[in-house]
């Protein structure tokens, strides 16, 4: 005989009354649940994300609308009584599309979704079976664009990150206190005096010249947006965008930048803290296990629904309380600062050319105040530190917005704009490596850096092509494409 817990189901569900609003109620989360996670998997493929994400755009509105059903039925006058699901599929559907699309909703926003949603109701509520019947038309849909993406994750190969040597068993003869500072989209100085940029910033240059740090013209990113550069900087290693997958969202980068990677190894192998300091969470979006000993963000205060981008935290105070808590090193800073940054992602929000260079020169000045200070406070108190200033990409100043990246271009400024960073290094007593020459672009800076640490040029044999590429859309092929070649030239070779 049937348990009775399961005739109590079977009858909840038959009952038409009760299957209305839960039906209703999927059909209002599933599809924006399906396309949110279509656009941005990458930032949210954990586990803990899909137990929330259910919970969100399924579970609660299943409960909501179940509640207010029997609720209206009771409390209601009879002609209001059936615009209750209405009203509520249309809220919740509009609201969580909204958040999809910008990872957020305020409270204006909300009131404008009622206001809408109520018209929707009182205009469509005898058209309801049908507006159902066509969310879940959309969330068939939303299952065909998102099994690609999910079927990327699991082909994805982490191949390319496996050593050609034994550089991560690499021992150091010298443990200066290392620290990376990443300004994001700072462009290379000899960049900035000519080409797009055309912008004096010599007081700076000089302030890094007096400082001793040495710096490196024509020095470049080998791709073009954070992610990507990050996770190869950190392997050591090219991965191509992961042959394509997207532009600015490598397949699991950022556990690869924060959790576990090839630097990481080698600075614990050889008793190296690490610390992880960033104006913003844009790294922890998907909650990633923390490789670091110490970061100024933890996983918990990250929301499930964010950009990882808002209003930047401080980190200069928390940076100098690390100094002075762990004065012995050896240490390890990862410290990363999103000014200058590059210019706006989108034509809406562009200010035009002019608009979106004055701009970028406005943040490259907070960007200088911000270096003065690290760099500053430092060399006071660590005066023959490594400190190495090195960006993640250009700042795509002469375009009107980073889309216009995506279209076939070789022009040589268009290209420096997006590819050239700044470096700048304070080697420890001015003992500069004579294998320095070799600095050319970032994903070969730690490999090099690893030699001159442990004394042994034998690593350089393994350094990767200073190759340059971008992912293109319009005006060729889709796919990934070399547009700087190991010697520097502009090329257009499809990988």
């Amino acid at each position: 005989m049937e348990p009775k817990s399961k005739q109590w189901i079977r009858a909840f569900f038959l009952k038409r009354e009760n299957r209305f609003p839960i039906v209703a109620g999927v059909s209002a989360g599933l599809y924006p649940l399906l396309f949110y996670y279509t656009n941005n998997y990458v930032m949210i493929n954990s586990w803990g994300h899909l137990g929330f994400f259910l919970c969100l755009f399924i579970l609660a509105p299943i409960v909501v609308f179940f509640i207010a059903h029997k609720i209206s039925l009771k409390v209601l006058p009879h002609k209001w009584q059936p615009k209750v699901i209405p009203f509520l599929n249309f809220f919740f559907f509009l609201s969580y599309l909204y958040v999809a699309l910008m990872a957020g909703v305020n409270w204006i926003q909300i009131f404008g979704i009622v206001v809408l949603a109520a018209l929707l109701a009182l205009l469509l509520q005898k058209f309801m079976f049908k507006i159902i019947g066509f969310q879940l038309l959309l969330a068939v849909i939303g299952v065909f664009t998102l099994v690609p993406v999910v079927i990327d994750q699991l082909k994805y190969s982490e191949e390319w990150m496996l050593q050609p040597d034994n550089i991560e068993a690499a021992v150091f003869k010298k443990k200066p206190n290392i620290y990376y500072i990443q300004p994001d989209g700072y462009a290379n100085f000899s960049e900035l005096r000519k080409g797009f940029y055309n912008i004096d910033n010599a007081e700076f240059e000089n302030y890094l010249s007096e400082s001793n740090f040495k710096n490196y013209p024509n020095f470049r990113s080998n791709y073009a947006a954070t992610l990507p550069t990050n996770s190869a900087l950190f392997m050591m290693k090219h991965h191509y965008y992961n042959s394509g997958s997207d532009f600015t969202e490598t397949i699991d980068a950022r556990n690869v930048i924060i959790t576990d990677n090839s630097v990481l190894r080698i600075l614990k192998n050889n008793g190296y803290r690490t610390f992880f300091l960033t104006e913003q969470p844009y790294f922890l979006t998907n909650k990633p296990k923390l490789g670091y000993d110490y970061c100024n963000f933890s996983t918990e205060e990250i929301s499930f629904v964010t950009t990882g981008i808002g209003e930047p935290r401080d980190l200069i105070e928390p940076f100098k309380n690390y100094l002075e808590e762990y004065a012995q090193g050896p240490n390890f800073f990862f410290i990363e600062i999103f000014n200058p940054g590059h210019i706006t992602n989108t034509i809406e929000d562009s200010k035009g050319i002019d608009g979106e260079r004055e701009h970028y020169i406005e943040s490259l000045r907070e960007s200088n105040k911000k270096l003065k200070q690290l760099t500053k406070a430092i060399l006071q108190k660590d005066p023959e530190a490594l400190i190495v200033i090195m960006a993640d990409h250009g700042g795509f100043v002469g375009m009107t917005d980073t889309g216009e990246s995506y279209k076939k271009n070789t022009e040589r400024n268009f290209v420096n704009s997006i590819f050239s960073t700044i470096l700048s290094i304070h080697w420890p007593k001015g003992d500069i490596p004579q294998f320095d020459e070799k600095l050319k672009s970032s994903v070969n800076l730690f490999r090099i850096l690893t030699s001159y640490l442990s004394e042994n040029d034998s690593y350089l044999a393994n350094l990767q092509p200073d190759e340059s590429y971008l992912i293109i859309n319009s005006g060729a092929p889709r796919g990934v494409y070399e547009l700087i070649d190991d010697s520097g030239n502009m090329v257009f070779n499809k990988k």
